[in-house]
């Protein structure tokens, strides 16, 4: 992620975007990280320093799987998918960010 982003995402928020990225479907790590720029329009950059170890330690929690594949480009990559466990924490997460963007909101309109 790059400084700039990574400093102003809430912390969990990696999580987050890993995890909904892949409730889609399976995906190795760079179509994670490409996915995860496309849909924020080029506004969240990640690096392979903090997804790859992201990833690892969801995979540590059980809420990811990981298999080796083949990419779209003949590849050997390893691809992960939610587990159930991913799922549930997915739904955590999100409303977690939810009430304190909520929070975050109230804060900005008092005077």
């Amino acid at each position: 992620m790059s400084d700039r982003v990574a400093a102003e995402l809430l912390p969990g928020t990696l999580y987050m975007l890993v995890l909904r990225t892949l409730a889609a479907g399976p995906l190795h790590g760079y179509a994670i990280a490409k996915r995860v720029k496309e849909a924020s329009r080029e506004g969240i950059s990640i690096e392979d320093g903090s997804l790859y170890p992201s990833l690892n330690r969801m995979l540590v929690k059980g809420w990811l799987k990981a298999e080796w594949g083949i990419s779209e480009n003949n590849r050997k990559a390893r691809f992960y998918r939610l587990t159930p466990a991913g799922r549930k924490q997915l739904e955590q997460e999100a409303e977690q960010f939810d009430r304190m963007v909520r929070a975050i909101q109230l804060v900005m309109r008092t005077v």
